[in-house]
């Protein structure tokens, strides 16, 4: 089974941008997988959704908020292609066996929870559960999807990681992300403003987290770690820390800069832009006080 007859479109040349400063000042490597807002029109035409009801699953802006922190010498990743389309926080075939009108590949993942829930690599629906397609999607649209994008997305990732820890002998990820304000379900409450998940520890070391948690509330914000969100196939995958790479997932509450009805900047989004780069800017600092801390105590 092939994608050969399945061109890239023009739309997603490139699938995705990546900032990389005349000198990296800092072993950061920021990533923003879900923030790209190109549609392609034969995606659009084959959705029974309206453009805007497909931005729900789009982590609007975030690339944006995270410039300054790039912009003190950091490399940043930013996917143009929008997660409704394609996500690359998924293994690379999670694929859901109800989106297509042919049989999946053996080697494809149908039973993972996030497949479960309409939320694969290609996704069955947008955010809040409206299903995207008219009609069953054709097995070989999403290899190509997969080929063109996903693949040649991860190998640019892994990319700036290598040369982020050859550089300074160790690498952190901070996959930045965001989340819509409703409040979650019963037994969680509000939304926190920033919720950081290390796969409990696992990805990252938790000096880190905690370092950026504590940075975080003394500037006024609230901020949980890894409930609801513990970090994706990004932050599991990429977080290494027995082999010098960190991952840690930022996920930020859209209510801080974003009219989440008609996806435009609210009058938060400079202040937390601000925000985010201070935080940078104190972490790129302090980072290496913290790793000589681990270091004395082990």
């Amino acid at each position: 089974m092939t994608a050969r007859n399945f061109p890239l479109c023009a739309e997603l040349q490139p699938p995705f941008t990546i900032f990389s400063p005349s000198e990296q000042t800092a072993p950061f490597v920021l990533c923003s997988p879900h923030s790209g807002r190109i549609y392609p029109r034969a995606f659009l035409e084959q959705s029974r959704l309206d453009p805007q009801t497909l931005r729900k699953s789009e982590d609007c802006f975030v690339d944006e908020l995270f410039q300054g922190a790039a912009d003190l010498g950091v490399p940043m990743i930013a996917a143009q292609f929008p997660r409704a389309y394609l996500d690359v926080n998924r293994e690379p075939y999670e694929l859901d066996p109800e989106l297509f009108a042919d049989p999946l590949p053996d080697y494809a993942n149908s039973q993972s929870v996030r497949v479960i829930g309409g939320l694969g690599t290609i996704a069955r629906i947008v955010a809040d559960g409206e299903e995207i397609y008219d009609q069953q999607l054709h097995v070989e649209e999403a290899l190509a999807r997969i080929q063109q994008l996903y693949f040649p997305f991860h190998t640019a990732l892994q990319g700036l990681v290598e040369e982020t820890k050859a550089r300074f002998g160790y690498a952190i990820l901070i996959d930045c992300h965001s989340m819509p304000s409703a409040q979650m379900a019963q037994s969680h409450g509000p939304r926190p403003d920033f919720v950081l998940g290390d796969r409990f520890g696992t990805a990252c070391d938790p000096k880190l987290t905690r370092f950026i948690r504590d940075t975080l509330v003394q500037e006024g914000y609230d901020v949980k770690l890894n409930r609801p969100y513990a970090g994706g196939y990004i932050t599991e995958s990429y977080g290494r820390p027995y082999r010098g790479v960190q991952a840690l997932q930022m996920e930020i509450n859209r209510a801080l800069y974003l009219d989440e009805a008609r996806f435009t900047r609210s009058a938060g989004f400079a202040r937390l832009k601000r925000d985010l780069t201070c935080l940078a800017e104190t972490l790129f600092s302090a980072f290496p006080a913290i790793i000589a801390q681990r270091d004395a105590a082990e």
